[in-house]
């Protein structure tokens, strides 16, 4: 499983970002954010957790969990490239769509 199947769920990703704020939570702070019961939630704790987003410590009772950042680095560095990429793509239609109109242009 990989960090992009993960973050496809919107819970999923919103747990991710509860996380991003608070830097660690044990799970049943994370479940008390969510209207759906707490087997759930560990569920999706534990999807983020076998793709390597997340990493859990468990300390006396509770399961404590932070963002694994080298996780997101790779989404970010994958997202990058994708916008770079598509940055040349929208640069070089416009290229080609300035080179269109000065042709059409009527002569002055």
């Amino acid at each position: 499983m990989d960090a992009f199947f993960a973050i496809s769920d919107p819970t999923r990703r919103a747990i991710v970002e509860l996380l991003a704020q608070h830097g660690e939570l044990p799970a049943s702070e994370i479940a008390g954010h969510f209207p759906m019961s707490a087997p759930a939630i560990s569920q999706h704790l534990k999807v983020l957790r076998e793709a390597n987003v997340v990493t859990m410590e468990k300390r006396a009772q509770q399961r404590i969990y932070r963002i694994n950042p080298q996780a997101v680095q790779e989404v970010e560095s994958w997202a990058g490239r994708m916008t770079r990429l598509w940055q040349r793509r929208f640069d070089a239609l416009d290229d080609l769509l300035r080179e269109e109109m000065t042709r059409q242009a009527p002569p002055s």
